[in-house]
């Protein structure tokens, strides 16, 4: 009976070693799989079924991009962002940020994204060699559409006071000069030079050269010269929606 008993023992002893010989083997074929621990995106797989893979790889078995937010760097230049602190709420950066309205992104193909985006970051100091500052925007990406490398443009609304805006089909570039054409009560046409300080859309945001109740040509600026006296058309006063794009 001793000796049945402790052949009994004995066994269930390699029953027990077995079963944490299947665990460890569970463990260990655990670690054949690779989970990601977000979605996204995988890259290039060098790595096929079968390769040898060691800790000491240095390249990764392929890269992970998390693409349901995408964000998106671009620039302000100093002039820009001194209206950026000069025109929005906020007694630091942090809190103007907050008071930002959202941003569009405009894609290679002139397309503006569907969704907008939010500016979350502020870099603390500007580029030497560029004299800009960068910023990041936060963009949701729930289709996919965005990747990471891709390029566009930050349609970013900034403030103007008391804004003069022409179109920008009204004036004509010479060398690196943009002239206007003025009408004189005489209806008597002459060639200005102006400064530009933006753009919003298709129109031209006025720095210098003319102001608010000048007269300017519109339309067929091809066909008039500086000094003619011609027949002006009044157009509607419009009121433009500035976006600095």
């Amino acid at each position: 009976l001793k000796s049945a008993k402790a052949v009994f023992e004995s066994a269930a002893a390699n029953v027990e070693q077995a079963k944490a010989a299947v665990s460890t083997a569970n463990i260990n074929l655990g670690y054949t799989v690779i989970k990601a621990p977000v979605s996204g995106f995988v890259g290039r797989l060098p790595k096929k079924q079968g390769s040898l893979v060691s800790n000491t790889d240095v390249a990764p078995l392929t890269l992970l991009s998390d693409a349901h937010e995408v964000h998106i760097y671009f620039s302000l230049s100093e002039e820009d962002f001194i209206g950026f602190n000069t025109n929005y709420a906020g007694k630091s950066v942090s809190d103007r940020v907050n008071h930002l309205p959202a941003v569009s992104l405009v894609l290679p193909d002139n397309t503006v994204y569907a969704q907008q985006g939010k500016i979350d970051m502020v870099d603390g100091q500007f580029d030497k060699t560029t004299g800009s500052i960068s910023l990041r925007a936060t963009f949701p990406n729930a289709k996919g559409l965005l990747r990471s490398g891709n390029t566009g443009r930050i349609r970013l609304g900034l403030l103007h006071a008391d804004a003069l805006v022409i179109p920008q089909s009204a004036t004509v570039e010479l060398q690196d000069k943009v002239f206007v054409f003025t009408v004189a009560d005489s209806n008597k046409v002459k060639k200005m030079p102006i400064v530009i300080s933006g753009k919003s859309g298709s129109n031209y945001l006025i720095k210098e050269g003319i102001k608010a109740g000048d007269r300017i040509v519109l339309s067929g600026l091809d066909r008039i010269a500086e000094g003619e006296v011609i027949n002006p058309e009044k157009k509607d006063d419009k009121v433009a929606k500035l976006v600095t794009q």
